[in-house]
């Protein structure tokens, strides 16, 4: 499970340096200064919760499979497609109901960072 989420988190690290690419050399004369800066923030939250996956890799890796680092990976994954796709897909189709689906990535942010958390208050 550690290089699964080792991976996950490298493909999240790597196209987030893409998108950021494309947003600063693609979309700057594209989207207005607001709509950019919300696709920004797609990139910006993405690379932070990759780097968060690949924390929990490496826990995984010196504690062995648990079940709130397992968690906490996969609750990253779906805030970061949730979170960062729907502020991605707001930028690029204009359509501002995809919106509303932004804070439910945040709250599996917080949910994981929770597990994360918890996981570190029970270690021995």
């Amino acid at each position: 499970m550690d290089r699964t989420f080792l991976l996950i988190g490298s493909l999240l690290g790597g196209s987030g340096v893409a998108f950021g690419a494309f947003g600063a050399h693609g979309l700057k004369s594209r989207l207005s200064p607001d709509m950019l800066a919300v696709f920004e923030t797609g990139v910006r939250y993405q690379m932070y919760h990759a780097l968060a996956i690949l924390i929990v890799a490496a826990a995984m890796g010196h504690f062995g499979r648990q079940r709130l680092l397992t968690t906490a990976g996969w609750t990253f994954l779906a805030g970061t497609l949730l979170f960062s796709g729907s502020l991605y897909a707001l930028t690029l189709t204009g359509v501002g109901v995809l919106g509303a689906i932004t804070p439910i990535g945040g709250l599996l942010f917080l949910a994981a960072w929770a597990c994360l958390a918890s996981f570190a208050f029970r270690m021995k």
